[in-house]
């Protein structure tokens, strides 16, 4: 069955869990779990969720209630709907940045060991 979601801009956050069919503190659950669910804030703090992110609450219920994903696996196959940055959103997968600097940490390391005592 599909979700038919009216032509708006924004909704707040009842909406959305009346469009679900899940209560609002699970759809804040989900935003602390799912990177990729980031709803915007007006000044008040009041959740503003766009088309979007209505379609992504749908297809997170569809995975966890439909398929029995766990909330990690849901979030796995959730990286498609990763959010596209704004010009001040510099989004960027931690986990891949954390390895890749690590690396660089161990080659830089590595460098300056041979600097420091030259073989012959």
């Amino acid at each position: 069955m599909t979700t038919l979601i009216p032509d708006k801009l924004f909704f707040k956050i009842g909406e959305v869990a009346e469009l679900a069919g899940v209560e609002q503190h699970v759809l804040r659950y989900w935003e602390d779990e799912i990177d990729a669910l980031k709803p915007t804030k007006n000044k008040s703090g009041q959740r503003l969720y766009q088309k979007r992110d209505v379609e992504l609450v749908l297809e997170i219920k569809r995975l966890l209630y439909t398929e029995k994903f766990t909330i990690v696996g849901a979030k796995n196959k959730l990286k498609r709907f990763k959010r596209k940055g704004t010009q001040m959103d510099f989004a960027y997968d931690r986990e891949s940045f954390l390895e890749w600097k690590r690396e660089m940490k161990n080659e830089l390391e590595s460098i300056l060991k041979t600097l420091e005592y030259p073989k012959g």
